[in-house]
């Protein structure tokens, strides 16, 4: 067997536990960078309705537009890295 491949089941067989939690608890944000309206707003409403859809646990878009998309993005590096924010 090719060691890569090895290598990859490997990885697969440690995720099992991980797959067998319950994932969402509470709602999840997904932080969008830009302003509402734009084509990065839109996917973000497509990608929080299925993931709503997928999850059934409610998923909250969050803008925040401005200094070039820096707002948003030091929001999402300062949350808490437990997985209920996302940085689109």
């Amino acid at each position: 067997m090719n060691p890569s491949r090895l290598f990859l089941a490997a990885l697969a067989l440690a995720a099992l536990p991980a797959a067998a939690q319950n994932y969402p608890a509470k709602t999840v944000r997904v932080i969008v960078p830009y302003p509402p309206g734009g084509s990065v707003d839109f996917t973000g409403r497509e990608l929080a309705a299925k993931l709503s859809e997928y999850w059934g646990q409610q998923v909250v878009l969050d803008n925040r537009g401005g200094a070039g998309s820096t707002l948003g993005h030091n929001l999402g590096a300062k949350a808490a890295p437990d997985g209920y924010t996302l940085l689109l």
